[in-house]
Formats: structure tokens, sequence, C-alpha cells
């Protein structure tokens, strides 16, 4: 899991993430990232972004189903063990405190099933 934090999520933000993915990884390796709705992750410098990466493969996780994306699992896990029990003086410092949370699930993964 690859994880970076920013000020707004915006498509340029998210462009620059997908950047880092593709150099994290050995040249044409096929890389499928799952999504959530968001108007950030549709744009045209996106969809520009993908015809160029054509071993970038995005896809979306149906509308209001937070419950199948395992990235809002996460999220609840980081509102679980940081958030709630945290005082942040700056989003510097939230930052510090957030990431020693990331590489501990690299090292302990969990899996999530569901019936459906």
């Amino acid at each position: 899991m690859l994880g970076k934090t920013v000020a707004r999520h915006t498509s340029e933000q998210f462009v620059a993430f997908l950047t880092d993915v593709v150099a994290s990884q050995p040249k044409r390796r096929e890389i499928h990232a799952i999504c959530d709705n968001v108007s950030s992750h549709k744009t045209q410098r996106v969809a520009d972004f993908l015809d160029a990466q054509r071993n970038v493969h995005l896809h979306f996780t149906p509308t209001y189903s937070s419950w199948l994306n395992q990235v809002e699992n996460w999220f609840s896990r980081i509102q679980r063990e940081v958030i709630a029990r945290g005082i942040f003086t700056s989003v510097k410092d939230w930052d510090r405190k957030l990431m020693p949370i990331h590489p501990r699930t690299q090292q302990e993964p969990e899996t999530d099933q569901v019936e459906i």
C-alpha cells in the first residue's frame, strides 16, 4: 500500500500520486487502483494520464457502497487509532503522527471478507 497526505484532494494531486505509484513499480507492470467515485478521479487530467500510461487501470466502487471500499476501512482504522486519540497542532504534525500507522499496515495486513 502506498500512502500520501495532501492538503486538498484535487485531480492534480491524484495524478501526482498515480505518477509516484508508476515510478515505484517495474516498467510495464499492470497497475490496478480501486477508487471511490469522487469527481477528482474522473477529470480530463486523469483521463490524459491514463491515456499516456496504458498499464494503469482505475476501477470504481459502486456509488453508496463505502462498506465495500477497503480504503474506507483503513480510514476507519485511522479514525480509531490516530484521530480520536490525538491532538494536532498543524497538518505537518498530523502527518507525522499518521504515517507510523501506514508501515504497520504493510507488515500486519488485515483482510475483510464481505458476503453479498
